[in-house]
């Protein structure tokens, strides 16, 4: 082959490309200046939109200092975005490329069809295994991470109580009593949060192996006496029985915490319902709930994702998307997960995924037919 052939070829470098979201309310980007550089030492080129950054703070000269370009992102080789596309951005991608990002494979397949018809093959973030070697890419856990830290600011705001035990000239204030339901990432992250406040603290999960996780938290575990735990750490739905017995238990013990925080989902379904109507009718006037499952319906009988009601003198928070509140740390968390996986497909300049690697094949959700 000539030269002059070779460089009218395909070129060696492959390219990434970061667009601007455009999520209502989202702040988040794909990918930060702080991991270019390390792109860059596979070989990989990144294009970043303009503008891309701008809800992060971070403005374009920073990525280009970094050794990003800007220009069109959808032109790259692949696209690494945080929210699924939209069907119009979907229409700019073509047979062949890749697009890396949050894709709710589970709650919004129609995204997953369209992205097939287009050839494009799709890796879904939060399809990652839950395995030790991909812990560097568990976007989930570390989005979870700034949910559950910013539950218990929003829990503080709106408590009429002090979450610490004030000793003052006036006398003692007692500490608040803090309850957080379902203890996975981001409940530990917001029991550790509510105990730094200095609140008393109790973890309750369906999933008793994870007791010993909540105590080493300094907090207390409340056992209902339900086992329900699933595949892939996360827990399975209850059964009826099992259902009414905890909400029995759950409404008995609600009423003694001035804060409680819900982050119980179940992959790919509704919500569990923990707290019920009656449940908030017995808590303290005054007393908060900050329910983190408002995109999936929420785990409170009274919730109204994205809104804060008060019902029966009880604040009901139910924040949606709390990592983009914190746009600089979640962005970052989330571009080192990104970079980590992109790192499995890319050698040498050259995106070459192994489909028989585990972590790739689970996070595949879409593949180009024939492909490597």
């Amino acid at each position: 082959m000539s030269d002059e052939a070779e460089q009218d070829g395909p070129q060696s470098t492959v390219t990434v490309g970061v667009p601007k979201e455009i999520r209502e309310g989202e702040r988040r980007v794909a990918l930060v200046p702080k991991v270019v550089g390390k792109l860059a030492g596979r070989g990989a080129r990144v294009v970043v939109e303009t503008g891309a950054g701008e809800g992060a703070l971070i403005p374009d000269d920073e990525f280009t200092e970094a050794g990003a370009e800007i220009g069109d992102p959808w032109a790259a080789d692949v696209v690494a975005v945080v929210n699924p596309p939209s069907a119009e951005q979907i229409g700019k991608l073509r047979s062949g490329q890749v697009l890396v990002g949050f894709l709710s494979p589970l709650t919004h397949p129609e995204t997953v069809e369209k992205l097939r018809d287009a050839g494009v093959t799709a890796f879904a973030m939060e399809s990652i295994p839950r395995i030790s070697r991909a812990q560097g890419m568990d976007a989930l856990s570390s989005q979870a991470n700034v949910a559950g830290y910013k539950a218990v600011l929003a829990a503080a705001e709106h408590s009429t109580r002090f979450f610490p035990m004030l000793t003052t000239a006036a006398g003692t204030v007692k500490p608040a009593t803090a309850l957080v339901l379902g203890v996975g990432v981001a409940g530990l992250q917001a029991l550790a949060t509510a105990k730094r406040l200095g609140a008393r603290t109790t973890g309750y999960d369906v999933r008793p192996e994870v007791a010993d996780q909540v105590k080493s938290l300094g907090a207390q575990w409340l056992d209902l006496g339900i086992d329900a735990a699933g595949e892939g750490g996360y827990a399975r739905e209850l059964s009826d029985d099992e259902r009414a017995r905890q909400q029995k238990a759950l409404e008995e013990a609600i009423t003694g915490f001035d804060v409680v925080v819900t982050t119980a989902l179940v992959p790919g379904r509704k919500a569990p319902q923990l707290v019920s109507a009656a449940a908030v009718e017995g808590m303290r006037p005054g007393s908060v709930i900050v329910d983190m499952a408002g995109e999936a319906g929420g785990n409170c009988e009274l919730t109204e994702p994205g809104e804060t009601v008060v019902r029966h003198d009880v604040t009901i928070v139910s924040p949606l998307n709390l990592p983009a509140s914190m746009p600089e740390h979640a962005s970052e968390l989330y571009a080192r997960n990104v970079t980590s996986l992109l790192e499995l497909m890319v050698t040498d300049g050259r995106l070459s995924p192994d489909f028989d690697d585990e972590v790739l094949a689970k996070s595949c959700v879409t593949r180009e037919e024939g492909s490597a």
